[in-house]
């Protein structure tokens, strides 16, 4: 398929992973990337690149739209939830196609406590979860979270774990939440407290279009990438993962969409983990926009995900429906400065000799 795409954050890991994706799907795509960070930028795998004042600058949407012209952009791609909240509400002002949730469903899901509350009161599997609407409310709240058990504190809106940790008293709560306030001007309305989810970590990336699911596929992360040095032990970007078959977990992810926008359209990143019962829940979607990992969906199976969205987006006609491609004994290691990589269970010890005795 021959066609021209801008993708934002151009020489970050994230869009670095996805121009891999883009081309092991298709050659024939044209990609342009662009970032507001010149030395960034100048690590970009893009044809071509373009620096944009940051997302924040008012002449930021003048830049883009130079570039689409320029290009002749057919779809731009964005990269961070802020890039996704910003090119909804403009989207009229933009002229090459948007592939994008409506902006509702945008702003409910990068609210993770509204997200919560409204999948739990649909039946669909999340976490208790209270907001923090002062200090002194801390210890009420605990009270009415599970006994004996760990509470997890975070942030309700943002990426990367940021402000997340497990606690066993309200004190540490309180702390912790007060450091954030002072040191970060993080307010305290800004957090949540919710029942500790002990089990395995999911993470599920669907595409959709007018409501019909086209494509989910799914891995379990099994180590994280700098979990050692944050307090929670944990991150959203995984050191190691593999692809597992858990069509629990995407029925769960399918109710979701369904329950928020019977006519949902675009790609809907996921994040599950299991309770005590073992019955994974929704605790974050990411609408709109692919996770930094992106590779172990799209070098693995028959179908390349993020392939298959540019042509969903472009109006290609695509014959898949409801398809669930597990594609199992998959890994992916992950570590700074190093490409993705990707291997079958059956080829992890090529070119390697066990001289352990």
């Amino acid at each position: 398929m021959s066609a021209r795409l801008l993708v934002t954050g151009a020489g970050t890991a994230a869009t670095s992973n996805l121009i891999r994706s883009l081309r092991a799907g298709d050659r024939a795509l044209f990609i342009v990337g662009c970032h507001s960070d010149r030395f960034v930028l100048r690590k970009s795998t893009a044809h071509r690149n373009y620096l944009v004042p940051s997302l924040a600058d008012p002449g930021f949407l003048r830049a883009l739209r130079h570039v689409v012209t320029r290009e002749r952009i057919d779809l731009l791609i964005p990269t961070t939830d802020a890039d996704v909240a910003a090119f909804a509400r403009a989207r009229a002002r933009i002229s090459c196609r948007l592939f994008l949730p409506r902006k509702r469903l945008i702003e409910l899901c990068q609210d993770k406590y509204r997200l919560t509350r409204f999948l739990r009161a649909r039946g669909i599997p999340a976490p208790l979860t209270y907001p923090v609407t002062s200090l002194r409310a801390i210890g009420r709240i605990f009270a009415r979270l599970p006994a004996r058990s760990l509470v997890w504190c975070r942030i309700r809106s943002g990426s990367g774990s940021m402000g997340a940790i497990p606690v066993k008293r309200a004190e540490q709560a309180r702390s912790w939440i007060a450091y954030w306030r002072e040191m970060r001007g993080i307010p305290v309305t800004s957090f949540t407290l919710s029942e500790y989810l002990p089990g395995r970590d999911f993470s599920c990336q669907s595409l959709w279009k007018d409501g019909t699911l086209v494509l989910t596929k799914t891995c379990e992360r099994l180590s994280y990438f700098g979990g050692g040095a944050h307090p929670s032990g944990i991150s959203s970007v995984s050191h190691l993962a593999k692809t597992v078959c858990e069509p629990r977990a995407v029925e769960t992810c399918a109710r979701a969409i369904r329950a928020i926008d019977p006519k949902a359209s675009g790609t809907f990143n996921f994040d599950l983990r299991e309770n005590r019962a073992g019955v994974a829940c929704v605790t974050e979607i990411n609408a709109g926009r692919f996770p930094s990992g992106m590779n172990i969906f799209d070098l693995t199976g028959k179908h390349n995900l993020t392939a298959l969205y540019v042509r969903v987006a472009l109006g290609e006609p695509v014959e898949l429906r409801g398809e669930y491609e597990p594609a199992e004994g998959y890994y992916t290691v992950r570590d700074l400065d190093t490409p993705t990589g990707v291997f079958h269970a059956d080829d992890l010890f090529d070119r390697i000799e066990d001289a352990r005795g």
